[in-house]
Formats: C-alpha cells, sequence, structure tokens
C-alpha cells in the first residue's frame, strides 16, 4: 500500500517539508482555489505536480475533482458545464494523476457538530451529535418539515440544548457544520444555510440518484479512454442531512453506484469512517465485496453513540476492526499482482487524526492535524507490516 498525505496546497498550514518528516511518499490533494465549474488547466496542473515532485513526493491522487452543484441537482442546460469537467480530466490525465476521488453530496461535504470534542487522553477530536444537528436544523435554520426527519427523543434533546444555548455557542455550532467546505467556498450562517438550501426543496433520492447515472454517463467513457479512474467517497455522515438527499451511504448504495455505469473506471474511495457510522455496515465486508472497484482508501476509525452521534477515534481504536479491514485491502492488492494489474498498490491516508500535542496551535484544517494524522498513520504502517 501507498502512504498518502491531503495537502490542501496555498491554504494548508502544513508544509510539504513537514510532510515529508511522517515518511509518507504519495500527496493527495486538488486544485481548491478554483472555483467549481472551471477547468483546471494544464499549466496550474503541471506546476502543483512540480512543486510536490520537488519536494520529493507523488502526486497519483486527486481530491477532489468537485462537482458543480447544478449538476447535482440537473438543473438546466449543463454542457458546458460537463465539458469543462471533461477537459479537467485530460489536462489531469496528461499531467499523470490517474485518480480522481469525488463526492455527490449535496450543497455539503463532511459534517460535524463539533470540531474539538474532548476524548480520555486530553486531546481533542471532531464529533457529530444527532441532537445539536437537529436544534441546528429545526431551531436555527428553521427549515420546513425538519420536525419530521427527528425522532421525539432526538426532538427532546434538541429542545433541551437549543434552551441552554447562547448566541456564542449557536455561532460556534454554525461554524462547525460549515468547516467541512473545502478551500475557498462561501461558509452560510443559519439564514443564508436557510436560502442555499431551497433549490434542493422536494429532491428525493430517486431524483439525486437520476442525476448521479447522467453525470457517470458523461464522465466514465472519457475515463476509460484517458486511463483515470473515479472513486466516489461515501457520505460523510451516511444519512440525509438538512433534507438533503445522500446516496453513498451503505452496501446497497454502492453495489447501485458502481453497477449504473458498469466499468473498471467507475470505482470507490473505501473511506472506513464514513461507512463506519452507519451501524448496518460492515466495513471489512464491503471492502471484500468490492475490492476490485476500491480506487483509494481513507483508513480512520469512528466510536458511534446509540442515538446515531458519533465522534473520531484514534485509527486503531474505534468500532471498525481496523486490521481486518488493512488485511482485506491486502490481499486485495495480491490479486491484483496476481493478475498483473497496474493498479495492484493502492494509495491510503490517515485521516481525521486527534488534535494533540501541540497541533491546536497550529490551526490547521479541521480534522487535519499534523500529529494526530502522524500518529495514525505510524498506527497504520505498523499494521501493514505485520500483515505483509
Amino acid at each position: 500500500m501507498i502512504e498518502g498525505w491531503r495537502w490542501y496546497g496555498d491554504f494548508d498550514r502544513i508544509s510539504l517539508g513537514e510532510i515529508a518528516q511522517t515518511g509518507a511518499s504519495s500527496i493527495v490533494t486538488a486544485l481548491h482555489e478554483v472555483p467549481y465549474g472551471e477547468v483546471w488547466t494544464r499549466d496550474v496542473i503541471a506546476t502543483r505536480r512540480n512543486q510536490i515532485q520537488r519536494a520529493g513526493f507523488s502526486w497519483q491522487v486527486t481530491e477532489s475533482l468537485p462537482i458543480h452543484e447544478r449538476i447535482k441537482r440537473g438543473d438546466g442546460d449543463l454542457t458546458e458545464l460537463f465539458a469543462n469537467y471533461r477537459q479537467s480530466m485530460a489536462n489531469l490525465s496528461d499531467c499523470g494523476i490517474k485518480v480522481i476521488c469525488y463526492n455527490f453530496m449535496p450543497l455539503l461535504d463532511w459534517t460535524r457538530t463539533d470540531l474539538s470534542a474532548p476524548v480520555a487522553t486530553g486531546a481533542t477530536c471532531l464529533r457529530f451529535s444527532l441532537p445539536k444537528m437537529a436544534a441546528f436544523d429545526v431551531y436555527m435554520v428553521e427549515r420546513p418539515g425538519a420536525e419530521k426527519d427527528f425522532t421525539a427523543a432526538d426532538l427532546a434533546a434538541a429542545k433541551d440544548w437549543i434552551d441552554q444555548s447562547t448566541p456564542e455557542s449557536r455561532e460556534v455550532l454554525t461554524n462547525a457544520i460549515m468547516a467541512g467546505l473545502p478551500g475557498a467556498y462561501e461558509r452560510y450562517d443559519a439564514p443564508g444555510l436557510r436560502e442555499a438550501l431551497k433549490p434542493y426543496e422536494g429532491m428525493t433520492h430517486s431524483d439525486l440518484r437520476a442525476n448521479y447515472s447522467r453525470f457517470l454517463s458523461e464522465v466514465i467513457a472519457t475515463a476509460e479512454e484517458l486511463g483515470l479512474v473515479f472513486a466516489v467517497h461515501p457520505d460523510d455522515p451516511p444519512r440525509d442531512i438538512l433534507g438533503l438527499p445522500r446516496i453513498v451511504s451503505c452496501a446497497d448504495d454502492i453495489r447501485w453506484n458502481l453497477a449504473a455505469v458498469d466499468s473498471p473506471a467507475n470505482g470507490l474511495t473505501l473511506c472506513a469512517g464514513s461507512l463506519g457510522a452507519n451501524p448496518a455496515n460492515d466495513v471489512p465486508a464491503i471492502a471484500r465485496e468490492f475490492a476490485d472497484k476500491i480506487h483509494f482508501a481513507h483508513l480512520r476509525n469512528v466510536r458511534k453513540d446509540p442515538d446515531g452521534s458519533f465522534e473520531e477515534a484514534a485509527h486503531l481504536e474505534g468500532d471498525t476492526d481496523m486490521v481486518d479491514l488493512i488485511r482485506a485491502l491486502l490481499a486485495e492488492e495480491k490479486r491484483r499482482t496476481t493478475e498483473g494489474r497496474k493498479d495492484c498498490s493502492i494509495v491510503f491516508r490517515p485521516d481525521h487524526g486527534h488534535e494533540m500535542l501541540g497541533d491546536a496551535a497550529k490551526q490547521t484544517h479541521p480534522g487535519y492535524p499534523l500529529i494526530g494524522r502522524l500518529r495514525g498513520l505510524c498506527e497504520l504502517r505498523g499494521v501493514i507490516a505485520g500483515q505483509a
């Protein structure tokens, strides 16, 4: 397996020189400064690639080549947006980047309610609290019909939280929920988010699947021609959020996604944390079922609560059996080697580490501390060496 590390380019407070000290060999990055829907030009991609290579790394996976919200909504004439996307694909291929990680989550990317929840060691972690999410949705955003998406217990806990909240705590919650948007993208306050949700009103899972299927039909054939592979990232968290449908949350969803356009180029990012947050998911079993379509892996762990809340655990200490998962990925690499596949080695990266020691002072992207991820990488490295 190839040790990767996510880097946000000019937005990142962690330098390539610091990443080199972790022992990772491959950078996972994107052109976060380019607005959604615009072409990633060959010159800009090459400049970023050369910067990465000069620092001693490879760049094999882009995370992410983002999909414009109009494509997710199926909104209007999408000819230019699809053409731009395919041109970006061609430019990435020309520069030697052959794996595209992406997601099809409407409007919001990964969503958390707490960016610095305390853990027993004295470190902090990312956390998703269902009561806080209900409080935000029902009482702050005031989304019409939001109450229908929560149980009576959820709503009671949400009411308790909102009654005890202050303007400061409500602002902290809003900022946490907005933190999942990567790069230089607009953040919303609660009223602004209510307005941003309006174009998605009435969108069903079937609607989103139809739009996703259209996206795949527009890009996968081109990916085959260019020698690229796509790796869809599961929903995070794996549940509908703010009335927005999510369609990559469980094994059944993945079966549908991969069958929508049946091609070796239509594959999966195996994110152990996103899938692991769904109590119905057996992550090692999912890895074994879809092993031949796994083009990239995020190795992180979560600890779930009975009410649907969860938090990031240390990489080897959560609810997912990480040793068994790595065993499945190594078995797939061995199978690919026997078959003579060129993609026999899977790039993985440690993900969403705990903020520990001096991490807080560095003020990195939430969930992407230096020391916490280094600890995770070292733990994963040890497991991989022990299974090899």
